[in-house]
């Protein structure tokens, strides 16, 4: 027996009017406080194309949810991805190339090849025959 509940759905908003979660009552009321200020110092043609847009950005910012996470945070996202400097871990340049080619000539000594007589090759194959056996 638990004397505490443990919610189960976690990850899932409270829903606050109707099938409205907080956040996008706010985006709806945030558009509608713009909406308001629009109707006020605009003429109705103007207010009807600004309405419209305005309408289609926040019902984006309210219900849009591109893979799986708020719109908002996408766009802030993608701001942060364009906006700060990228980190390169390795480029190699072509006069890097050439200075490694002469670094690694310069170090690596002749190997030299050597010459097996036929004597020493029949005392290599007996040593072979007799770890055989």
């Amino acid at each position: 027996m638990s004397l505490f509940n443990v919610p189960q759905f976690i990850d899932i908003e409270d829903k606050i009017v109707g099938p409205l979660t907080a956040k996008q009552l706010g985006w709806l009321a945030l558009d509608g406080v713009i909406l308001l200020f629009c109707w006020s110092f605009l003429d109705t043609s103007a207010f009807i194309v600004i309405a419209i847009i305005l309408s289609i950005l926040f019902g984006a910012l309210a219900f849009y949810r591109p893979h799986s996470q708020p719109l908002i945070m996408f766009i802030l996202s993608a701001i942060s991805f364009f906006t700060k400097p990228k980190i390169y871990m390795w480029k190699r340049l072509p006069d890097q190339i050439s200075t490694v080619k002469s670094s690694v000539k310069k170090t690596v000594p002749a190997i030299s090849k050597k010459e097996l007589s036929s004597q020493k090759i029949e005392e290599i194959s007996k040593l072979l025959e007799i770890n055989k056996r």
